[in-house]
């Protein structure tokens, strides 16, 4: 139920209409604390219209207003202060919870409109670097999201798989390069010969004109170069998806730039046709001057296309095959300005989905302070840091509780979880500075600590005994569990903003509200005490652990029963 909606209505009663329904809501507000209420309007908002104090306007709401459905309604101040009615409030809360369970919160907004997320995209013969981790879980989680507000999220992997570094990558092989190496330890090899080629290109610029002819050839199907680049390409996805299956991440298609190598002459017949093409020193370009933008580099003077000609061919592609309600790419903020030419130039050829093409950017992921690079060889591997934190994980798992039977299983799902948590928690425009040992804590604002919490409620279950509830009396009115309750009731609206803002943090944020309270409640309550209310409160432990991990299983994380 929508507690919010219950107060607006009855302070638009209160006050002859004066303010409609959905201007008092948009007025409510919380309380810093429970003691002073669960909801106030403030009734500021009245007085230009009622000519009167503030004070005295709440004063004259609290005498008119019918107080049958809250506990109390006070006056403090300018403000008009509703306290629920905390058995019926508790009573209908835990049991939608219950009912729903991993549902609960689900909606339908989307009417299963297909949603286009461009996301993770790393470089074919590159390692999956801790650069890659930020596009590869915000799309992740996002895609989950959107699950649950009624899309039908496509996760496209567009891999770099075609461009100038094949013709620097197969010079090197060819120079440095040993067959045996690479079919032992691939990505490795690969990266060290890249490396080489970018030490030894700058006192030796024959290099770059060697590259450039080889990726020449591979453009004209030439054989040896075409069979070096198929297989780089097959090793590395292999490697790649050794690291998504440890994440828990799946895509729908893994279609890289060389898959729209054939489509890019259809979008210069396109902008041609439209009159949208005009030359600047020898380059092709689409003037953008009415969006306020530099104009859109399509071709360069010798013919060869860009990025920007390549990505609106994926766009059309994406726009005939999936009619998207909206074509998301999650990709670091510092290609904004980009993203904002290549949706001006689909509105200009008239693309349907070009009006709902979203940029999702993200900040930098540093390590100590300093940007990763595979060019310069400052390259930290995405596997390795979650190997280290899994190793963590087990030994705090063998402090804390040596005899857990699944110590392997649990030991993975809180390193890999500490990483992916670690990340969302964050607002995804931030930057961040990585420090492996401040994600694993089991207290704070970490992964490990929700995980925790929603392993605790599991473990309070199983000492009760209690696994099925079907009773319809869930009546809680005491003070200890009043704010987890009201946090549970809020998961809905949080799993609507979050998709509203595209932004995972919103529910990794909650989650661990949620997780604070709950050890609170804990703390101050004897759960197990054999009372009239002892089904209710195992009842309310049951809906926080459903709700828990719902919200860490929309961030991609697990919630182990037991660490």
């Amino acid at each position: 139920m929508d507690y919010k909606k219950q107060v607006s209505q009855a302070v638009n009663k209160a006050i002859d209409n004066e303010l409609s329904v959905d201007d008092i809501y948009s007025k409510i507000e919380r309380p810093k604390t429970s003691e002073m209420g669960d909801l106030a309007f403030p009734a500021f908002a009245l007085a230009k219209v009622l000519r009167k104090a503030p004070q005295q306007i709440a004063l004259d709401i609290v005498d008119k207003i019918e107080k049958d459905s809250f506990e109390k309604v006070v006056a403090v101040g300018p403000y008009v202060n509703f306290f629920l009615d905390k058995s019926a409030f508790s009573n209908n809360v835990i049991k939608n919870v219950l009912n729903d369970g991993s549902n609960y919160g689900a909606n339908d907004d989307g009417k299963n409109g297909n949603v286009t997320i461009d996301m993770s995209s790393p470089n074919i013969a590159k390692p999956i670097s801790m650069g890659h981790l930020r596009s590869t879980v915000i799309g992740n989680s996002i895609a989950n999201i959107l699950t649950k507000n009624g899309y039908h999220p496509v996760k496209d992997n567009h891999l770099g798989d075609w461009g100038t570094q094949f013709g620097k990558l197969i010079t090197a092989y060819l120079k440095w390069g040993n067959e045996e190496d690479v079919k032992k330890d691939p990505i490795n090899y690969l990266v060290k010969y890249y490396v080489k080629f970018h030490k030894l290109d700058k006192e030796n610029p024959e290099l770059d004109d060697i590259a450039r002819d080889w990726f020449k050839k591979l453009e004209n199907g030439n054989e040896e170069a075409i069979k070096l680049w198929k297989w780089f390409r097959e090793v590395s996805i292999e490697a790649f998806d050794k690291i998504y299956d440890k994440l828990g991440v799946k895509f729908d298609t893994y279609n890289g730039e060389a898959f729209y190598n054939d489509k890019m002459q259809e979008v210069i017949d396109i902008l041609n046709g439209k009159g949208l093409l005009s030359k600047s020193q020898g380059a092709t370009i689409v003037d953008l001057s009415k969006y306020d933008l530099n104009p859109a580099l399509i071709l360069k003077s010798d013919g060869a296309s860009l990025y920007i000609t390549r990505d609106i061919a994926t766009a059309l592609y994406r726009d005939r095959t999936y009619k998207p309600a909206m074509n998301l790419y999650v990709v670091g903020s510092e290609q904004t300005y980009y993203f904002k030419q290549l949706k001006a130039v689909l509105k200009e050829m008239g693309v349907p989905s070009a009006e709902h093409l979203y940029h999702v950017p993200f900040g930098l992921i540093t390590v100590n302070g300093k940007k990763l690079s595979t060019r310069s060889g400052r390259i930290i591997l995405l596997d390795e840091v979650l190997n280290d934190s899994i190793e963590i994980a087990k030994k705090q798992i063998e402090e804390k509780n040596p005899s857990l039977p699944n110590k392997e299983e649990v030991a993975n799902e809180v390193g890999v979880g500490a990483i992916v948590f670690g990340d969302l928690k964050n607002e995804k425009i931030n930057n961040i500075d990585f420090v492996l040992e401040d994600q694993l804590r089991f207290e704070g604002e970490t992964g490990p600590y929700v995980q925790y919490s929603h392993a605790r409620a599991e473990s309070i279950l199983r000492k009760a005994g209690k696994t099925e509830f079907n009773d319809n009396d869930y009546k809680l009115n005491d003070t200890e569990s009043w704010d987890t309750i009201k946090l549970l009731n809020d998961f809905p609206n949080i799993i609507k903003m979050a998709c509203k803002e595209l932004e995972p943090s919103v529910v990794a944020k909650y989650s661990l509200r949620l997780a604070k309270a709950f050890n609170k409640y804990y703390a101050h309550s004897k759960i197990l005490a054999d009372d009239s209310e002892l089904n209710a409160r195992l009842a309310l432990v049951k809906s926080v652990s459903i709700v828990l991990k719902e919200s860490l299983r929309l961030l991609g994380v697990k919630a182990p029963d037991a660490m």
